[in-house]
C-alpha cells in the first residue's frame, strides 16, 4: 500500500459509498452502500460540512467527516462527527493526515476549538486523540430514542 506520504487526501464524493460503507463497519457501524451513499448525498453538498478521504494506490483507507457544533452553552466549534482507518493501514499516519487536514479546514471556518467523541472502550482511539493534542474533557453517556412515525433513514 505505500507509504504514508504517498497518500493522496481529497474531498469525498457520493461515488465513493461502498468505500465509506465498508469503512463504517470496521468501525462498528454496519452500513450499506445505498445507506452510505444516502447520507453522503445528505452531507456532501452542505458547505459547514467536511468530508476527506485517504487514498493509498486508488483504494480508499480513510475518511473523517468534520461538521460545525453550535449550542447555546459554548462558543462554536468543529467536531469530527467521524473518523476511521482501515484495519490495514492504522499506525502509518493515515489518521494523522486527515486529522490535521480537518483542522486546517476548521480554522479557514473560523473556529478556534475542535472536539471529538470516542467510545470509552475505544483505548487505542483514546491513545490516538492524546498523541494528536486532544485532552480529556469529561465523561459522558450519550442516550438514544427511536421516535414512531419518523422515518429511520431521515
Amino acid at each position: 500500500m505505500g507509504r504514508p506520504a504517498g497518500f493522496v487526501i481529497r474531498d469525498a464524493r457520493v461515488s465513493d459509498a461502498a468505500s465509506l460503507a465498508r469503512l463504517a463497519t470496521q468501525l462498528g457501524y454496519p452500513t450499506t452502500e445505498a445507506e452510505a451513499g444516502r447520507r453522503a448525498a445528505a452531507v456532501l453538498g452542505r458547505p459547514d460540512h467536511r468530508v476527506l478521504v485517504a487514498e493509498d494506490g486508488g483504494e480508499m483507507v480513510g475518511w473523517i467527516h468534520v461538521a460545525p457544533s453550535v449550542t447555546l452553552e459554548s462558543d462554536p466549534s468543529a467536531e469530527i462527527a467521524g473518523l476511521v482507518v482501515d484495519g490495514r493501514s492504522r499506525g502509518r499516519g493515515v489518521g494523522a493526515r486527515l486529522v490535521a487536514e480537518a483542522e486546517a479546514w476548521a480554522v479557514t471556518q473560523g473556529y478556534g476549538l475542535m472536539r471529538v467523541r470516542s467510545n470509552v472502550k475505544r483505548n487505542r482511539a483514546r491513545r490516538f486523540y492524546e498523541r494528536a493534542g486532544f485532552t480529556v474533557t469529561k465523561r459522558q453517556r450519550n442516550f438514544e430514542k427511536r421516535l414512531e412515525g419518523t422515518r429511520r433513514d431521515g
